[in-house]
């Protein structure tokens, strides 16, 4: 059974990354150019997974806009219950897509049905957490990554599927081209179980490192 404490803080980051930094001297490298990346704390519950539908193939910034109208639109609340009893039309005129609202469907049922039993994930392991979110339409890997990272705090995860991730750790390694996902899934296994703070500063790294 898995600890419900959440285990990525800020201290618990840069704690990682310095165990890290003692034996490669790459990473010890990027902290020195970049610093240490910050928490990215979110809640745990049907909110954030609902955003992160909302997020997916839209800027940060386009995602922020969308899902305020969105609460909005469901009466300053969202659960399951207030998306199961919102129209199509309302939710689109919010500024999803059919395909987005089909997942968010799809997410309400499973909430409201309990095949993905939410308030049960902090005392469940990883791998269960990820089998339980991609059961549910509209959900990969990438987003049970996100959800483990941000709204559980877990320590060791490593999510490949991420581009800028892929672009950070190339950069960081040295590499010459951007790793593949399974190529920076067998790279990656080397520094475990600190996977989670490491991708955090991937992401600094790609985006804030001089090239």
């Amino acid at each position: 059974m898995a600890s419900t404490r959440y285990r990525l803080t800020k201290q618990a980051i840069r704690t990682s990354l310095d165990k890290l930094a003692a034996s490669d001297p790459r990473i010890a490298k990027a902290i020195e150019q970049v610093g240490y990346p910050d928490s990215r704390r979110r809640e745990h519950g049907f909110d954030p997974l609902v955003r992160i539908v909302v997020g997916q193939q839209v800027s940060t910034h386009a995602a922020r806009a969308i899902a305020g109208r969105l609460v909005d639109t469901v009466g300053g609340q969202l659960t399951a219950q207030a998306i199961i009893g919102a129209s199509d039309e309302s939710l689109r005129s919010a500024g999803l897509s059919r395909q987005k609202v089909s997942y968010l469907r799809a997410l309400s049922e499973a909430v409201h049905n309990d095949t993905l039993p939410i308030d049960a994930l902090p005392q469940l392991a990883d791998a269960d957490v990820v089998s339980l979110i991609t059961a549910v339409r509209g959900f990969g890997e990438w987003s049970a990554h996100m959800y483990l990272m941000f709204s559980l705090g877990r320590p060791d995860v490593w999510p490949v599927g991420d581009l800028a991730v892929r672009a950070g750790f190339g950069r960081l390694l040295g590499l010459e081209e951007r790793p593949t996902p399974k190529q920076t899934h067998i790279l990656g296994e080397a520094f475990a179980p600190h996977r989670s703070a490491l991708a955090l500063l991937c992401w600094k790294y790609y985006s804030e490192a001089p090239l």
